[in-house]
């Protein structure tokens, strides 16, 4: 299987970002909901509060990573991370593909020193991407989100540059 592109999001991806976060392990692995519009990230995405990288293979949409920086002034060298990947890509190295560029992107063009993200401590697949992506554990917020009729815990972890 070849590598996937990584490329910035474009309008004419809100189609494919809709049908990846429409899927169940999508949605449950993150804090979107569903049944959420095409329009719906149409909008998200229109009020550019964050950098979108998608990972593809040809014209298709494998995964997206959102990158949030932090405005406040003491917080500026810090960014929020948070993606999903396509149920027919997992385990193809889209991940870690769209995390490294996540990564390089921030350590080496916005200055940014300190990589932070939430996982549910369910999702065992995501926090083992994060490890072997530098990230590490910090802590663990119980009882952080409603999800399918329960509260569930996420983990904290953080990637420091060095």
């Amino acid at each position: 299987m070849t590598e996937p592109t990584i490329r910035l999001l474009e309008s004419t991806d809100f189609e494919q970002l809709h049908a990846l976060y429409s899927e169940r392990d999508a949605y449950s692995n993150t804090l979107q909901l569903p049944y959420q519009s095409v329009e719906h990230w149409r909008a998200k995405m229109a009020r550019n509060e964050h950098t979108s990288l998608v990972a593809v293979r040809g014209d298709e949409l494998l995964g997206q990573i959102s990158i949030d920086l932090h405005s406040s002034l003491r917080r500026r060298h810090v960014a929020s991370i948070g993606m999903g990947v396509k149920a027919s890509a997992r385990g193809q190295g889209v991940g870690t593909a769209l995390v490294r560029a996540a990564v390089a992107l921030c350590e080496s063009w916005t200055n940014i020193s300190r990589i932070e993200l939430e996982v549910y401590t369910d999702n065992h697949p995501g926090i083992a991407l994060y490890k072997k992506c530098g990230f590490v554990l910090e802590g663990t917020c119980r009882r952080y989100a409603y999800r399918d009729g329960a509260f569930v815990d996420v983990h904290i972890m953080a990637r420091i540059k060095a």
